[in-house]
């Protein structure tokens, strides 16, 4: 197949051979819960990053990304179920809704607006 190509405002024509195409590699797929006969995936563990370590490690919601705080939804002492956003991030120019994993009531909020956080840090503790 030929083209022509303008570069700096000069035209080449140039030929273009289509080669074949590579062999595709079987894709890994882990197992998942919800195949029939595989066993559950265990989530991995939080980063270590984001102080020091947590009593109750289950009672609290951790950040999944470094960024910024932008908006905070909770307040200490509001009964939440899981899945209510708590607070807002933004990393590269996009917010993150964080929800919350488990019900329960807030017992702290460690951050405010505009705070920047690491992965892996506590945003949110519960009762």
């Amino acid at each position: 197949m030929k083209l022509k190509i303008t570069v700096d405002d000069r035209t080449y024509e140039v030929d273009v051979e289509a080669s074949e195409p590579e062999p595709q590699q079987p894709v890994y797929l882990p197992p998942s819960p919800t195949r029939i006969g595989a066993a559950p995936v265990a989530p991995p563990p939080a980063p270590a990053t984001g102080g020091p370590p947590v009593e109750n490690e289950d009672k609290v919601c951790r950040s999944p990304i470094a960024g910024t705080v932008t908006k905070v939804l909770a307040q200490p002492g509001q009964s939440i179920q899981p899945g209510d956003v708590l607070l807002v991030l933004e990393a590269m120019k996009m917010e993150t809704n964080i929800t919350a994993p488990i019900a329960g009531k807030v017992a702290s909020l460690p951050v405010k607006a505009g705070d920047a956080v690491q992965g892996g840090q506590v945003l949110v503790a519960f009762e």
